[in-house]
């Protein structure tokens, strides 16, 4: 096992920082242990996601929180102040993928820019070892830094830590119990070639995007209504005509017992979101070309 002296290789600005962090650790001031004679306190500060180094902004939440627990254990709280990483998420997933396929652009980022060693690169295509990777390069800077942190309470999502995984289950069990949360639906922006959401970090590319929602207007053709899509439903009123492109795919699928004219490329996306679609049958655009349909204000 490293000495503590060994823990903190990596040197702090300055000397006497050094000295202190290690007399801390061989003292174990910041370890905390049930004590009924004291009142507890817990805090926790964002995880981390470990897709890379830490950077500034860490430093600036991180000291906030340590702030605020050393505040509180000179008031006499018995302070828990454990640490935490982020594993889980897309934007890893994509770093290995994106390997895998040979993406040099990406090989460049990691020895570049995050000082990867050339050698190990091709072992990031295992997301695992990406997270695993950058946690002990980022502990490191934790350690240097020295936040006031019990680590021997250290943790990090996914289920490749069942500790973890067993106290988030029990928390949304406990909520659940409670009345707080209820499982439903909600838009999300949604990956079809991961099968999944994709929060706004865990996107490679597409930050900042969020769900559009559009209002289905229905066209009477006999017995099909054609279904065009608008983020202005208000304006139906002065609808004169109705424009399809000749060079698109359209076909017919059955939705509730009732038939609908849409874009191949809306069914895909529709039947991302509705699991009671049926393709029914193609449509040819130009035979569509002339036909007259009934609004649904002006019938």
């Amino acid at each position: 096992m490293a000495s503590s002296r060994e823990e903190f290789s990596l040197s702090s600005a300055l000397d006497y920082e050094k000295k202190w962090i290690t007399k801390w650790s061989e003292a174990k001031i910041f370890e905390a242990d049930p004590d009924p004679s004291r009142p507890k306190f817990f805090i926790c500060v964002p995880y981390s996601y470990q897709n890379g180094p830490l950077h500034i902004g860490h430093g600036f939440t991180f000291t906030r929180g340590d702030a605020y627990a050393r505040f509180k254990r000179m008031q006499g709280y018995n302070v828990l102040f454990p640490w935490s990483w982020h594993w889980t998420g897309e934007a890893v997933a994509g770093t290995s993928e994106r390997l895998k396929q040979g993406d040099q652009l990406i090989r460049r980022v990691l020895v570049e820019i995050d000082g990867v060693p050339s050698e190990i690169v091709d072992k990031f295509t295992d997301p695992a070892y990406i997270s695993r990777y950058y946690t002990e390069e980022n502990r490191k800077v934790v350690k240097a830094i020295g936040f006031s942190v019990d680590f021997r309470r250290e943790f990090y999502t996914t289920d490749l830590h069942p500790y973890y995984s067993r106290f988030i289950t029990w928390q949304y069990l406990t909520l659940k119990k409670k009345g707080y949360i209820i499982m439903g639906e909600h838009p999300v922006v949604w990956c079809p070639h991961c099968n999944s959401a994709t929060g706004d970090h865990d996107r490679l590319v597409g930050e900042g995007v969020s769900p559009e929602e559009y209002t289905l207007v229905y066209f009477r053709m006999d017995d099909v209504y054609l279904a065009a899509a608008t983020l202005r439903p208000e304006t139906i009123f002065g609808v004169t005509n109705v424009w399809i492109n000749p060079n698109h795919q359209y076909l017919i699928i059955e939705v509730d017992g009732k038939k609908l004219l849409i874009s191949r490329r809306a069914f895909e996306k529709l039947s991302q979101q509705k699991k009671n679609i049926k393709l029914d049958s193609d449509a040819d655009p130009r035979q569509l070309t002339g036909r007259m349909v009934e609004g649904t204000s002006t019938g």
